[in-house]
């Protein structure tokens, strides 16, 4: 039976689509931006995530634990990631929570039981289900099965995802979706590569592509300062998609630190510790910028 690798089901979401909405994060992802808010989501298998701030040194993880990953000295834990075959039997028996594995297998069925509970808000709010993560392209065949379920039970669906793959997986998956909501970083392929380790070209053209679907589509731009937080470089993305006739709006998202905890659980520098986020003004500012080309501009 097949399974896909879930790291979160987020109910009662409003910021993923319209409405009410059950946000499904599936892990895998072929950028690597340096900013990600969700570094649990970027690679397609199982990690343990380490809160050694929750820990009460009980030790029932050292004892569980087949390849020794885990110590308690002088009441301390020390995590030895490197051993670790991330088998998760330490946190099945961590009751504290400083140990969590990001990634569950799920059955389309266990993930419908979930989505299910709030079909009732769907309908009176126009919400339905979105597909995020990471990416739900890299597990594409889970997400079709899920989609197309999703479908069956006259849910409303859409999908995040910054398209880098081929535009056949693309056009598979929106066979059962409504909504497209796709990120553009920036304009150059170069710093698009610098910056998410990838070259934009490929979602560039999968961007032209959906725009000739007819299928709604919204382009989102996380506002990156010293990547893409200039009016000229707004302008850049702004100028490219004003013709895309099924746009309904260029959303711009502020850069947050919010996800830099989740870097530290999972034994990861967080690469974006230098950044600030962008105040109201600027974000107001690049907004106006974009208008100028996508009156339909607004921050997210």
């Amino acid at each position: 039976m097949m399974k896909g690798l879930i790291f979160d089901i987020k109910r009662f979401a409003v910021h993923d689509g319209p409405g009410i909405r059950t946000t499904v994060f599936l892990k895998g992802c072929s950028l690597r931006c340096f900013w990600c808010q969700n570094p649990e989501g970027i690679n397609y298998k199982q990690e343990i995530m380490f809160y050694p701030e929750r820990c009460i040194a009980c030790g029932h993880c050292v004892s569980v634990c087949p390849q020794n990953a885990h110590l308690i000295k002088s009441g301390v834990h020390i995590y030895l990631r490197d051993r670790c075959l991330e088998c998760g039997k330490c946190v099945e028996t961590c009751h504290a929570g400083a140990l969590q594995i990001a990634g569950k297998w799920m059955t389309v069925d266990e993930v419908m039981k979930v989505v299910l509970m709030d079909k009732k808000f769907y309908e009176v709010s126009n919400g339905g289900v979105t597909l995020s993560g990471g990416d739900p392209v890299v597990q594409h065949d889970f997400s079709y099965a899920l989609l197309r379920r999703c479908k069956s039970e006259g849910l409303h669906t859409g999908i995040e995802t910054a398209a880098n793959c081929q535009w056949e997986i693309i056009e598979k998956l929106l066979e059962f979706t409504d909504l497209i909501m796709m990120d553009i970083k920036h304009m150059d392929p170069e710093v698009h590569r610098r910056v998410t380790g990838v070259t934009n070209r490929l979602i560039l053209k999968n961007a032209e592509r959906l725009a000739e679907t007819g299928k709604p589509l919204i382009i989102r731009v996380p506002i990156i300062p010293t990547v893409n937080d200039t009016a000229e470089q707004i302008e850049a993305i702004a100028k490219f998609v004003q013709s895309f006739k099924n746009l309904v709006y260029l959303e711009l998202l502020p850069f947050h630190r919010l996800g830099e905890g989740k870097y530290k659980a999972l034994g990861l520098d967080y690469p974006a510790s230098h950044l600030t986020s962008p105040s109201k003004e600027k974000m107001q500012k690049l907004a106006e910028s974009a208008k100028k080309f996508v009156p339909n501009t607004r921050v997210g």
